[in-house]
């Protein structure tokens, strides 16, 4: 899962799913490949062989799980280059200026989901047709319509996407006096984010000195606003964020747990987010699927069995991330290319992935795979996660996608971050976001 893999935040990646218990040495992979800006698609060789170049971000997990061999071994003339580049926010500016300047593309492109919207609007026309190669009813419901152009192209197959849960820890929990059993902690949860505050003040009357109930409320705040299928923009493409209620919502309960010390105010990723999970300070982590590589990444095996993952707070699923793979017009082998991006979204190799690296499938075939329906998390108690992501997968609702989504959770998130760390009021934060926000959409 990419190591940095939304905009907004969320960082990818990382997470090992053995359908029977996963390690988490194999977590935290980072591709053999090494960032470049050799990308550029060429045609067959005097001999007829083609290489396929793919150029993504983070961690996707093709090699990890070893398609790009096995593809090879399946089509002995095609052998497949994977060029990474570890942060999207660098990755993301260089495929505008490759798309503008129409040179330098890879044979298939990574887009983030944060992204999706823009190129649709804007750069849909340099992507191929998926609509007849792939069929569009096997992904869940939503997923495939965020690729897909007003006039019925489909210039993207979805990859992965971000369920819902919550991670929490069991140690922390039971010196609180909180309960540790999945069941109960979502019950306690189950009236959604407002319960998960109090849930908070629960834990912070008899906390174990020098610990907090969650990480960040930034997280908090994108998990709810994930879970409401109006965000930041309406169906006209408006930005909406000032009057969403959604944003609104997830703004006042941020607000309201920096106000409570509820959170200790980290950045997600940085490395005092590391030092916290390796150090046991933190009880709780909204936790869409790619989290549980973090957490057992950076807590490490001596918090082994210290963490379980329960159902996430509310009756409303939510949905954090999610990437596609698009093939560009412009390649020197579009159809090799357009027959990889079937192949890896596959519900086979989606399977694979998960159970490699923890990118939960978007392709609904793959939910009734063994390694996908039987998936537990040996770190984390063993969680039925193969189950509690699937059951959240196929009710997440359809949500109004924006073309600049991502620099609005970063702006919104930075003035989170700004109310932990700096105290900052609430009032002011919001002000300045806004600002910030207006200043860098238009």
């Amino acid at each position: 899962m990419r190591i940095t893999r939304t905009v907004a935040g969320r960082s990818r990646r990382a997470a090992v799913l053995a359908t029977t218990g996963l390690t988490a040495s194999a977590l935290l992979l980072t591709s053999c490949s090494s960032d470049s800006d050799s990308s550029g698609s060429t045609g067959p060789d005097a001999n007829g062989k083609v290489t396929l170049t793919v150029a993504d971000f983070g961690q996707f997990g093709y090699k990890e799980a070893g398609l790009f061999a096995k593809y090879h071994e399946l089509h002995p003339n095609i052998t497949v280059k994977e060029d990474v580049t570890s942060d999207e926010k660098v990755y993301y500016p260089k495929l505008l200026q490759q798309l503008n300047s129409g040179s330098g593309l890879a044979d298939v492109q990574g887009i983030e989901v944060g992204r999706i919207k823009e190129i649709v609007d804007t750069k849909a026309n340099a992507f191929a047709d998926l609509s007849k190669v792939i069929n569009v009813d096997d992904w869940v419901s939503w997923k495939e319509k965020q690729a897909t152009t007003p006039d019925g192209a489909v210039i993207g197959a979805g990859t992965d996407i971000g369920p819902m849960s919550l991670c929490y820890n069991t140690d922390l929990f039971e010196k609180a006096g909180l309960p540790t059993d999945r069941e109960e902690v979502a019950k306690k949860v189950s009236g959604g984010w407002e319960d998960y505050l109090k849930l908070g003040e629960e834990y912070k009357k008899k906390a174990p000195a020098g610990t907090y109930f969650m990480d960040s409320a930034s997280a908090m705040f994108n998990a709810v606003v994930s879970s409401n299928a109006k965000q930041y923009y309406d169906e006209s493409g408006k930005p909406v964020y000032k009057d969403s209620p959604s944003v609104e919502q997830g703004w006042n309960l941020a607000a309201e747990a920096a106000s409570k010390k509820l959170t200790q105010g980290l950045a997600q990723f940085n490395d005092p987010w590391k030092a916290a999970l390796r150090k046991g300070t933190v009880a709780t982590v909204a936790c869409p699927a790619w989290m549980a590589g973090q957490i057992s990444v950076n807590a490490g095996d001596a918090n082994k069995g210290k963490w379980n993952i329960t159902t996430a707070p509310g009756a409303t699923a939510a949905n954090w991330g999610g990437s596609f793979l698009a093939v560009p017009k412009s390649g020197k082998n579009v159809d090799e290319a357009t027959k990889l991006v079937k192949w890896l979204t596959a519900p086979e190799q989606q399977a694979a992935v998960f159970k490699a690296i923890g990118s939960f499938p978007s392709n609904k075939g793959a939910y009734d795979l063994p390694d996908v329906k039987d998936a537990k998390l040996e770190y984390f108690n063993d969680a039925p996660i193969g189950q509690i992501y699937a059951d959240e997968a196929k009710s997440i609702p359809e949500t109004v996608l924006g073309p600049k989504d991502g620099v609005i959770k970063d702006t919104i998130s930075t003035q989170i971050n700004n109310m932990e760390q700096r105290g900052t009021g609430p009032d002011d934060a919001w002000k300045a976001a806004t600002s910030a926000i207006d200043k860098a959409i238009g």
